[in-house]
């Protein structure tokens, strides 16, 4: 089995940025305004630790907007290479924003409730470049829209992994205690991590040497 790329989220200065990379991250996530979670920084922020972020890393703008033109105009702001939209989109309406961003990777998050998520990750699927599978849970009065630290029921994880053919990111709790059961059952193309090698808030640089030793 290929060991699947990583992806550091909630990055909250270009010093962290520079250690996720250090230790390994394939890709940093950087996180707009959202209704609740962790790691919420500003567009000039994300731009400046998009520009200096090196090929072939990739930086994920996260963006709760749900309007094709507002994405777009939140994406202008911050000139990531991919935009990872962390709620639904309205009207499942990606060919705008592929037209008017062609060379931007789209990532939709799939938050694992039930049944129901696997068929929304498989009609999606046909949309954009990968999806990402969290823990959170947009139906509550405050939309969790990820960074709960939870992890999900791995069983339709590995269910919408078997059923879709675009690369699929496990996010969700994940961390050195868990992180080897979660390859081995959901065998997904990329992991995605907060909380997991945070301490107080902070990215630190024991729990990313043990997370990435974990992994093989």
């Amino acid at each position: 089995m290929t060991r699947p790329r990583v992806k550091i989220c909630c990055i909250s200065s270009v010093e962290e940025a520079g250690i996720a990379i250090e230790y390994g991250a394939s890709a940093l996530g950087l996180v707009g305004h959202m209704p609740s979670g962790p790691g919420v920084i500003g567009y000039e922020l994300i731009n400046q630790i998009a520009r200096i972020v090196p090929p072939p890393v990739s930086s994920f703008l996260l963006t709760s907007e749900t309007k094709p033109l507002e994405i777009i105009a939140h994406y202008k702001r911050v000139n990531t290479t991919t935009i990872q939209i962390v709620d639904a989109l309205a009207e499942r309406e990606y060919g705008i924003i592929r037209s008017a961003l062609p060379n931007v990777k789209l990532v939709q998050v799939i938050h694992v409730i039930d049944d129901n998520s696997v068929k929304e990750a498989v009609e999606i699927s046909k949309y954009v470049d990968a999806v990402l599978l969290d823990s959170g849970n947009p139906n509550l009065p405050v939309k969790e829209l990820g960074g709960t630290g939870r992890t999900h029921n791995w069983d339709l994880s590995r269910e919408i992994r078997k059923s879709i053919s675009i690369p699929l990111f496990l996010a969700g709790g994940l961390n050195k205690d868990n992180v080897k059961q979660a390859i081995e059952f959901v065998q997904p193309f990329g992991l995605d991590l907060c909380s997991g090698v945070r301490t107080n808030g902070k990215l630190d640089k024991g729990k990313l040497r043990d997370f990435f030793s974990a992994i093989g």
